[in-house]
């Protein structure tokens, strides 16, 4: 079973953090999870300036990844969604669901018979760790 990083033991220093995870370009899938934890960690605390410098840094790293891996730039709003729920099995009704919304409107926005609100694209953007402005057309 994996540990997951608490925010309390966490380095305070940039040097302790590159000792914990290395910047350097993400390639994989594993490389992406690894820097995923250290990032999941570090929100709604007072960061240090080494903590925040870090953070921004890793979280450049870890968008690189994603637009490079999945396509981001070719693919926004709608055909972005559908790609990503092709790739994590979902279904409309599981977007409906994460989205607090009627089971038909998960439907409807697939369709393009309804746009995505900012609302949607931060909750769709925090369950595929993507940028919200990629939702937003």
């Amino acid at each position: 079973m994996k540990t997951k990083l608490i925010f309390r033991n966490l380095p305070k220093d940039y040097k302790g953090l590159l000792s914990l995870h290395m910047l350097r370009p993400i390639h994989d899938r594993v490389g992406h999870e690894n820097a995923l934890e250290i990032t999941d960690a570090m929100p709604g605390h007072a960061l240090t300036t080494d903590q925040d410098d870090y953070f921004e840094a890793l979280c450049l790293l870890m968008e690189a990844y994603e637009v490079s891996s999945e396509g981001l730039p070719a693919k926004r709003g709608v055909p972005l969604l559908k790609h990503l729920i092709k790739e994590n099995n979902m279904s409309a009704a599981d977007i409906s669901r994460l989205l607090g919304i009627d089971r038909s409107l998960g439907v409807r926005i697939l369709n393009g018979e309804r746009n995505l609100t900012i609302s949607h694209a931060k909750k769709l953007a925090a369950k595929f760790h993507v940028p919200m402005e990629v939702f937003l057309v």
